[in-house]
């Protein structure tokens, strides 16, 4: 009987650990969204020379002064994404798509810290004195931040359409439309010819953000 309580207790003990971990990970979900967002908001608005209504994000990363501030955050909201992944699969416990979804959530945050690692080449006037224009040629960094960007939305795309079919099949309706509403929203904003690209890609970046708290926040509650 004793051994018996033991090996309960023991039990308990473990499974209260484990899932204190995965709150603990699933809150790195929470918070990659908002420090990206705000980190970013900031610098639009105090970055000498930079108008996020005319400038994208990546390049406050090609500043010689301020630029390790944009690629840390890519770097650091990346890696939270990352940490996060791991705790929608603990959460998740296998099931459909268990396993897929956090993989293609890993990759998105991959794809962010990649962003930040491979810095854009100075564009569109930013940083002050440089041309008013898209460079003609781009250098081998510049050239692997895009693909970093459009592979992360990809994935982060695919990653809403995977757990919004398994929510379909767990009768969660309303979170089987908004995951998929929110891949589609997107990985769409950017897309869509604007003068306003930035802007766009912003708002793309924070929809993203956000359906990933909203959805580590629901694994919590249900742990």
């Amino acid at each position: 009987m004793q051994v018996a309580s033991f090996q309960q207790t023991s039990a308990r003990a473990a499974s209260y650990a484990d899932d204190r971990t995965t709150k603990a990970l699933l809150a790195c979900g929470v918070a990659a969204g908002p420090l990206f967002m705000v980190v970013g908001l900031i610098q639009s608005f105090t970055v000498p020379g930079f108008d996020l209504t005319h400038h994208y994000l990546s390049m406050l990363s090609s500043s010689p002064d301020f630029g390790w501030i944009q690629i840390s955050n890519f770097v650091v909201a990346g890696l939270l994404t990352v940490a996060s992944a791991v705790g929608v699969r603990r959460a998740l416990r296998g099931g459909p798509l268990g396993r897929v979804s956090p993989v293609l959530l890993g990759l998105f945050g991959v794809g962010l810290a990649a962003a930040g690692v491979f810095v854009a080449d100075p564009a569109l006037g930013y940083p002050p004195g440089t041309p008013d224009a898209i460079p003609t040629s781009q250098s081998w960094h510049s050239i692997m931040h895009g693909v970093s960007a459009i592979v992360s939305f990809t994935f982060l795309t695919a990653a809403c359409f995977t757990l919004g079919y398994r929510f379909f099949r767990q009768r969660q309706r309303g979170w089987a439309a908004f995951s998929v509403l929110s891949g589609i929203v997107a990985f769409a904003m950017p897309s869509i010819p604007n003068p306003w690209g930035g802007v766009f890609l912003f708002v793309a970046a924070g929809i993203g953000f956000a359906w990933l708290a909203a959805l580590c926040v629901k694994l919590t509650r249900e742990l």
